[in-house]
């Protein structure tokens, strides 16, 4: 099965040249799923360190209105959106695959720093990690700084996934490949991000593009850039039933 990542600028629309080139690629590659960053379309809203209704309700809408073209689009996409909650918003992975939506994970680690005080505006609503199955490949989401714990992508190899999905926001510390590569390594899964990006030619965006995949060996296999904002790797499970099977992953907890 080939699975894409991307890179998508900030302040994404339908309208955007970029998601017009990125329909484009997708049709010339023809992937099985394609993964977009995390909550891409509309501007960032946890720029502000204190929540606001009227942002929040704009996200939600930005991406609502990004729905329908997702859900008649012939490629499976992987992604994540705002949805209302009580009292802030929740980050919602989801599949949309043959016209339906399919939510999988809210997100459940959240930073509150500057550029992201995402604490402020984000709590789940569904609980839990849970593996969800696409003809027959199996499939773990973490959200951006959730795969800084390594203790979700080993709890997806004990359910069996072969690919951990990790929609991102984020900068440009390398911390995100060594995460990505442990984050492989401990679960003998494939790892594939996408990245928001900065928009145009912001020098100061907190954004840093640059999606990527890891083998289940924790290799980066492929990276996007600017020139090339998807690129795609085709899933070996037999790879993974390997690395599952040998060192670190079979050493059991006691």
């Amino acid at each position: 099965m080939k699975l894409s990542v991307c890179q998508l600028p900030d302040g994404l629309s339908l309208d955007h040249p970029a998601w017009a080139d990125l329909l484009r690629r997708i049709e010339i590659d023809r992937p099985d799923i394609a993964i977009l960053n995390e909550m891409p379309f509309g501007p960032w809203i946890a720029n502000c360190e204190t929540f606001d209704p009227a942002s929040a309700k704009a996200s939600v809408l930005h991406h609502e209105r990004a729905l329908p073209v997702l859900l008649k689009m012939s490629t499976p996409v992987l992604s994540s959106r705002p949805i209302p909650g009580p009292q802030k918003l929740s980050n919602e992975a989801f599949l949309i695959a043959g016209g339906r939506y399919q939510p999988i994970h809210h997100k459940h680690f959240f930073p509150q720093e500057p550029g992201f005080f995402e604490d402020a505006w984000f709590a789940p609503q569904l609980p839990g990690f849970n593996v969800i199955e696409h003809h027959g490949l199996k499939l773990g989401v973490l959200l951006c700084t959730e795969l800084m714990f390594n203790e979700w992508a080993r709890h997806y190899r004990r359910q069996g996934a072969h690919v951990i999905v990790v929609p991102r926001a984020s900068g440009s510390s390398r911390k995100w490949y060594t995460a990505a590569s442990m984050a492989a390594i401990v679960s003998g899964c494939y790892v594939l991000s996408a990245n928001r990006a900065p928009a145009g030619n912001d020098q100061d965006s907190n954004f840093a593009g640059r999606g990527f995949a890891f083998s289940p060996a924790g290799e980066l296999m492929v990276e996007t850039s600017l020139s090339n904002p998807l690129v795609s790797i085709e899933i070996d499970v037999t790879r993974v039933t390997e690395a599952q099977r040998s060192y670190p992953c079979y050493v059991r907890e006691l």
